[in-house]
């Protein structure tokens, strides 16, 4: 019988679980693996706003978890106005698999970490019974609170938000060989595509490519997407892997989840990304901080602590759609972009 049982090891899982007192005895259930197993699928640039929320925690990040090159340039790609503008962003590029564990190695051994993947959650007269499957056994361990840090998808969350209240995409994406004459990154709109965006990133030698599409026919679009691209001058050459996952967008105060009987979301679990740009990593941080703090201070109530620290949070994502209409409506981008303010001149910035 465990005080904590976290689902999820990703930025928001690892965090709370170093960040818990070790008067609490806590189990992680998580299905990555140093080799092979799960891996994000994630552009892997890390913002300023998680920069800045790791920082906050006094992490340092480790060079062994960067790539090159690192960019300090992003080439916007407006395909519905046929504008291409480069805006000066400080992402600093990693490698997301190292970046996931090395926060995880961070966790202290007075916590127990595991493998496997949860198949059923049932709530039981003294808190919940979580059931994983881990090399073909079904394994089941009990516990009184239990924190869902496991993503878009969320099995935890299930619990307590049947529906929430939020769009969802499908997160598309490929690895190619670099075949292009320069690496850069870049974010493209195209509305006759998806609603959201797209991107590139280039890493190691890798080109990667990948966009958030209405979930009916993402696929479809995406290669839609690559032919148009390509036709702009983009190099793809073969795919070395394709990656999907489910990406959240929240549509305002109602899109988030927080926590109630019992039972906590952090991270995207919990509806807690960008609707502007789907950056996740810094609100995955700062919502582990948060409910590790809320189970330290040992109140009555964590559920109530949580929530209330989580609303400067939530009013700060919702405040992020203001940006939405001038990066997502075709007609207010252009004039944006053409009006060249914070626009860097790069040479060829505007070729591939």
């Amino acid at each position: 019988m465990y005080d904590i049982i976290i689902v999820g090891l990703g930025p928001a899982g690892a965090v709370l679980a170093a960040g818990l007192d070790s008067k609490f005895s806590v189990l992680c259930i998580d299905k990555k693996q140093n080799s092979g197993g799960f891996m994000k699928p994630c552009g892997g640039l890390l913002a300023p706003d998680a920069q800045k929320a790791l920082a906050q925690l006094g992490l340092n990040l480790p060079k062994d978890v960067l790539v090159d090159p690192q960019i300090f340039s992003v080439r916007t790609i407006d395909t519905d106005n046929s504008l291409i503008r480069s805006y000066q962003r400080m992402y600093i590029n990693l490698d997301r698999h190292k970046f996931d564990l090395w926060l995880m190695s961070e966790i202290p051994d007075n916590v127990t970490c595991v493998g496997g993947t949860v198949t059923k959650i049932s709530r039981t007269a003294k808190g919940f019974s979580v059931s994983r499957t881990e090399n073909g056994q079904v394994i089941t361990e009990e516990c009184r609170y239990l924190v869902g840090a496991d993503g878009a998808k969320s099995a935890v969350r299930k619990l307590i938000c049947p529906e929430l209240k939020t769009r969802s995409y499908l997160a598309v994406q490929q690895w190619f060989r670099d075949e292009n004459p320069v690496p850069f990154y870049s974010c493209i709109f195209d509305s006759k595509i998806t609603d959201c965006y797209s991107w590139t990133v280039s890493k190691d030698g890798n080109f990667i490519f990948g966009g958030a599409y209405p979930r009916n026919n993402a696929r479809s679009l995406f290669e839609q997407q690559k032919k148009k691209l390509s036709a702009l001058g983009m190099h793809f050459g073969e795919p070395v892997k394709t990656e999907a996952c489910l990406v959240l967008r929240p549509t305002g105060l109602n899109s988030f989840c927080c926590a109630d009987k019992g039972v906590f979301l952090v991270g995207e679990a919990a509806g807690f990304i960008s609707p502007s740009s789907l950056e996740g990593i810094s609100s995955a941080v700062i919502s582990a901080a948060a409910l590790a703090e809320a189970f330290n201070r040992s109140v009555k109530s964590p559920e109530e602590a949580y929530r209330k620290a989580m609303l400067s949070l939530r009013l700060k994502l919702t405040a992020k759609l203001l940006k939405c209409p001038f990066m997502y409506n075709p007609f207010l981008r252009s004039i944006v972009m053409k009006s060249g303010v914070m626009t860097v001149n790069v040479k060829n910035g505007d070729k591939f």
